[in-house]
């Protein structure tokens, strides 16, 4: 599938992987829409790239905001690809030290965001590249983001760990259920990388966490995650796959 002059729409796109992945695909010549919250930089971000991206504020749960990410996209060109950004952890033990269970709460709000989230923007995306006409075979793709949290939890990961793993069972059953709309489906999951989540970090904790990657021994560059999207955006036969990339990290139980 080519990108130049197609429309892709980047949820998370004020963020350290869909920023990099917007930047990305702006350069192969996509119409780059930044979807994400009102309150991010996704405004400034855009205006970096130039006349290839456009901001539009989306909450991921929200069918009205969306539907808009998804029309200004198809203003400039067909929509064609989709790679879905956002997710969010809590890190809180099912029982704490003092007996308290997980609040049920906290456990649905990231759900609702890592799960829910992933699963509108696919179903509401999917349903407007079912519309394109056939191109090169394909009338669309799908890249979402899951962890190698999915299949490593760590202790206090329970809502992160479940709804990522979540994510990654439903990429092949997406792959399956979009092949009569010529539409595929991959998801990355990916390891510990350079975000602006991490930088809040000390730099010994963020040296630490790099030293634990077997190789390359550093955290990942946002632009790794971006071009394997952009592989995945544009091969055509790859489908139904969920692809670490984690420069061979297995996370230890703590």
């Amino acid at each position: 599938m080519q990108l130049n002059g197609n429309s892709a729409v980047v949820t998370g796109g004020a963020g350290g992987l869909g920023f990099a992945t917007a930047r990305r695909l702006a350069k192969a010549g996509a119409h780059v829409i930044l979807a994400d919250l009102p309150t991010s930089a996704g405004a400034e971000l855009a205006e970096e790239l130039g006349s290839q991206a456009r901001f539009v504020a989306a909450d991921i749960n929200s069918d009205e905001d969306m539907e808009a990410a998804f029309d200004a996209a198809e203003q400039a060109g067909p929509l064609r690809a989709i790679v879905h950004c956002p997710g969010r952890g809590m890190p809180k033990r099912i029982v704490d030290n003092q007996g308290t269970p997980f609040p049920m709460a906290d456990f649905r709000q990231v759900v609702e965001l890592n799960l829910f989230g992933t699963f509108n923007v696919l179903r509401l995306g999917a349903a407007r590249m079912a519309k394109n006409e056939e191109a090169d075979g394909d009338r669309g793709a799908v890249v979402m983001t899951a962890s190698v949290a999915a299949f490593e939890g760590q202790v206090g990961q329970a809502a992160y760990t479940a709804s990522k793993a979540a994510v990654a069972g439903l990429t092949l059953c997406a792959a399956r259920d979009l092949s009569s709309h010529r539409i595929r489906v991959n998801t990355i999951a990916p390891g510990i990388f350079d975000t602006p989540l991490l930088a809040r970090l000390p730099q010994k904790v963020k040296d630490n966490l790099g030293a634990s990657v077997p190789h390359p021994a550093r955290l990942g560059d946002p632009d790794e995650y971006a071009a394997l999207a952009e592989s995945l955006l544009t091969n055509a036969y790859l489908n139904g796959e969920v692809i670490r990339l984690d420069g061979a990290i297995r996370m230890s139980p703590r």
